[in-house]
């Protein structure tokens, strides 16, 4: 079902290669159901605000042709994987796939590295150095990455947020860093369910003391992590049944 729309129409063999070869833009994925987005409010925000950084000259496509061009990429499907990409000159991009299928997952083995990527509060398109840096983790046994800034503040994984539980809150790390989406909605709905919750710095040496950690992105909003290099997180089934409380109650916003 996979299939590419530039400005609602089907792109030319030109504009393909123009949007492949030139590397620069910003984008945001989601997942949508019964052709429902959870957070697509935010999804928006984030296209309006990395366009007024990157292309400051060009007004940002407005949210209502946005949701317009998902709704008609998606043509018939009411499940699917979306990529919303904004091109230099404004053209949007939407690319329909196949939805994540959530299937139960062991819980994850990550390798830290001391890595920050370029104008990291963007979803950008240059994302060789992190992808890298998680196939050389894989290749080592581990099943991801995660990113350590100056002082070893952890800041994100490869292509997810990193949570933790401190035995009476969820903790959220504050560093530079991409505010992933998923991360964003759990943090409105659990606010709403009166979760404790906090956001501070957290050192590698620090996560020797905290029970639990997770990954979090729009295919796992709970993913267990069982290790951090050799530190251990025995009691993540609590963090991820808090996590999946919030993911539940999450309303999903409508494409028309």
């Amino acid at each position: 079902m996979t299939h590419v729309e530039i400005n609602g129409d089907a792109p030319s063999v030109e504009a393909l290669h123009q949007a492949a070869a030139w590397g620069f833009g910003h984008y945001t994925s989601m997942q949508v159901r019964g052709r429902a987005v959870a957070g697509l409010d935010l999804h928006l925000a984030r296209l309006r605000e990395a366009s007024a950084e990157l292309f400051p000259d060009d007004p940002a496509p407005p949210d209502g042709m946005v949701i317009e061009l998902i709704g008609h990429a998606l043509r018939a499907e009411r499940d699917a994987s979306v990529r919303v990409t904004i091109l230099p000159g404004m053209d949007v991009m939407v690319s329909v796939s196949a939805p994540a299928v959530e299937t139960p997952r062991p819980p994850l083995r990550v390798r830290t590295v001391r890595f920050g990527r370029d104008l990291p509060h963007l979803k950008h398109r240059g994302t060789l150095a992190q992808t890298h840096l998680a196939m050389e983790a894989r290749r080592a046994g581990f099943d991801d990455v995660l990113f350590l800034g100056p002082g070893d503040v952890i800041s994100e994984g490869s292509v997810w947020n990193v949570v933790f539980w401190d035995g009476d809150r969820v903790v959220w790390p504050q560093a530079p860093m991409l505010a992933g989406i998923t991360m964003q909605v759990l943090r409105r709905t659990l606010t709403s369910l009166d979760v404790p919750q906090i956001t501070r710095p957290i050192s590698l040496p620090e996560t020797a003391g905290l029970p639990a950690a997770a990954a979090t992105n729009s295919h796992f909003p709970d993913q267990a992590i069982q290790t951090i290099d050799e530190i251990d997180f025995p009691l993540y089934g609590h963090l991820t049944t808090i996590l999946r409380k919030g993911w539940n109650a999450v309303p999903w916003q409508a494409i028309v």
